[in-house]
């Protein structure tokens, strides 16, 4: 009898054991589950699956798993990696699978190192947003083949969790009036919508997701499973100094921040030709400070606390053309503001002699690496 009761209560225990574990499990699983997508310091992976002619194994040896634990060790939580519809499709809508392949690699290296992805359509057949000639904004079969691509990517990319992998619809939309920029974002997140009802998705305002067009932008509705994001690279004149694509890239003279970028007096002993450049002489006497840039950000964050969200800066820098030591005064002010404010960032980018915070050579810059990790 009484090893009867004995059996009985170890029973009893055992059972007990199993339903707290259980609920437990459970519990975690929900968890897990519920787990937002979030975002505070990030870089981007430029030149790689965009943006790029490395195919083959150039284009594998460019960003490895070496470099996933190396953005880790840095101190970083996230990457935001720029893909390109003719890196990844051919013009028939058909997968080149070893792009596939190497964009799926990298989100399993991200998950290994506690890294979480903004998978960026970066660049359109239909569209480059520096492009006179965008099909994207006039020709419906054009936009179908857009949400064709998200729900083909949708395909690869919905088992990877929530809490891991973003979609951003699609890099600085330049449309010549904001309502077709909303229309075809309204249209692709109701496309995601059919086939992830959680996934978050990055949206951005018309015209290079620039700060003053915010206002314009019209988010869905009742969706909090949407991250806004805007790019800064103000003032142009320091950000792209010299850069060879702008129609900046003839000038080479006076640049000053913080404070008047260019004085009157400067403009006017430039040579002949670099004051006859319009897009030049609009910089003289404009001041500039970090009271200023904040300033400028008003606009995505009255949008952002209006509506419930979170706000995020998906690319920023200065080239390497500028003054070192302005442009890394620069950098400080934006890095200062991102952490009193909360909103999140990934510099632009991650390796590169233009913007990166890694040269082509291997070698870092290890005081701008500093100053865009630094926290309160």
């Amino acid at each position: 009898m009484q090893l009867r009761v004995k059996i009985a209560f170890v029973k009893n225990v055992i059972l007990g054991l199993l339903i707290i574990l259980s609920v437990f499990l459970g519990c975690s699983k929900k968890e897990v589950a519920l787990e937002k997508f979030k975002v505070k310091r990030g870089t981007n992976i430029a030149h790689w699956l965009s943006q790029s002619d490395r195919r083959g194994i150039e284009r594998e040896q460019f960003f490895t798993k070496a470099d996933v634990e190396k953005v880790a060790s840095m101190g970083f939580d996230h990457i935001r990696l720029p893909i390109d519809e003719e890196q990844m499709w051919d013009e028939n809508g058909n997968r080149h699978e070893d792009a596939f392949q190497l964009m799926e690699s990298c989100i399993n290296w991200c998950a290994e190192n506690n890294l979480r992805v903004i998978v960026d359509m970066h660049i359109l057949r239909s569209h480059h947003f520096n492009a006179k000639e965008k099909p994207l904004w006039t020709d419906p079969a054009e936009q179908d083949k857009f949400f064709d691509l998200w729900k083909d990517l949708s395909k690869s990319l919905k088992k990877f969790p929530n809490s891991l992998v973003a979609y951003e619809l699609m890099n600085e939309a330049v449309a010549d009036n904001h309502e077709s920029w909303n229309n075809l974002l309204n249209k692709a997140v109701s496309v995601i919508r059919e086939l992830e009802k959680e996934r978050t998705i990055v949206i951005g305002s018309n015209r290079w997701q620039a700060v003053d067009t915010f206002d314009a932008l019209r988010v869905p509705e009742n969706d909090k499973n949407i991250l806004l994001s805007f790019h800064f690279y103000e003032p142009f004149l320091l950000s792209h100094y010299a850069a060879r694509w702008t129609y900046l890239k003839d000038y080479k003279g006076p640049v000053h921040y913080p404070g008047k970028i260019l004085t009157r007096q400067e403009f006017e002993s430039l040579p002949e030709a670099i004051k006859a450049n319009a897009e030049v002489e609009k910089w003289v006497d404009k001041e500039f400070n970090k009271e200023v840039l904040f300033d400028m950000w008003q606009k995505p964050i009255k949008k952002a606390k209006d509506l419930g969200l979170q706000l995020y800066c998906g690319e920023f820098g200065i080239i390497s053309n500028a003054p070192e030591e302005i442009g890394l005064i620069w950098y400080q002010d934006m890095i200062e503001l991102f952490n009193e404010t909360g909103i999140g960032y990934a510099n632009w980018n991650y390796k590169s002699d233009n913007f990166g915070l890694t040269h082509m050579d291997g070698t870092e810059n290890k005081e701008l690496i500093s100053i865009v990790l630094s926290s309160k």
